[in-house]
């Protein structure tokens, strides 16, 4: 792994990691993965990564539930790859946890059931997303499907207004200065349906699409569920 590479952290600076677990649990995180879990049909004996894996919660939730398969988290950021290992030790499960980048995935080809990526993709700017895409694709065995679940940006649409109207401008404010600590404003503006979907698919996926929609802070923040195959 690259040492000097620059990442942004899960919680956008190393000052706000410890936060980002109870930040991310009050907006409802932790109900997000656990549909994302839901959505993978995982079954005995499968191989699971989870790139960006941050403090490691999708992992360690996911090896709570399914105890006879294989998880392995992938980060490159060892501050929060700590937390990730003694979130592991506290809850009893063996997840392994790797530091790495995720589009320099040193696993050999053809060597997972799935890969997941939980509210991460756009901390990657376009040309890392493609090049994460096309790797992940690669240590997929046939059969294999990518699970991704990310802030979205908002189509301004009826619903969306709508699901704003009942918040005053104070707590919209507060909402959105929270949502600083978790990703940049630019990156979710550019993460649609549409490029995301045309991501997957260009990188050689099959039935790319999207799942669903979703909302996290307290429904003020899009957030959507994609799936794609190999």
């Amino acid at each position: 792994m690259s040492s000097d590479r620059f990442f942004l952290p899960a919680a956008g600076h190393d000052l706000f990691l410890p936060l980002y677990d109870p930040l991310v649990t009050l907006l409802g995180g932790n109900r997000s993965r656990q549909e994302l879990i839901e959505q993978a049909n995982i079954t005995s004996g499968q191989r699971i990564l989870d790139i960006g894996c941050g403090t490691g919660s999708f992992a360690v939730l996911l090896k709570r539930q399914c105890a006879d398969v294989e998880v392995i988290g992938l980060d490159p950021d060892p501050k929060a790859l700590r937390r990730a290992k003694t979130k592991s030790e506290r809850a009893g499960v063996s997840v392994r946890f790797d530091q790495g980048f995720a589009d320099e995935l040193r696993y050999e080809s053809k060597s997972f059931d799935r890969v997941f990526s939980s509210l991460m993709f756009h901390h990657l700017d376009k040309q890392t997303q493609q090049k994460t895409l096309s790797d992940v694709l690669r240590i997929l065995k046939p059969g294999g499907s990518f699970h991704l679940l990310d802030f979205a940006s908002d189509d301004h649409g009826p619903n969306a207004s709508a699901s704003h109207q009942p918040h005053s401008h104070s707590a919209h404010s507060f909402h959105h200065h929270l949502m600083h600590l978790f990703h940049p404003r630019d990156r979710v503006q550019d993460n649609s349906d549409a490029s995301i979907l045309a991501l997957m698919t260009g990188a050689g996926f099959v039935d790319a699409h999207k799942v669903k929609d979703g909302r996290m802070l307290f429904g003020l923040l899009r957030t959507a569920y994609y799936r794609a195959t190999v």
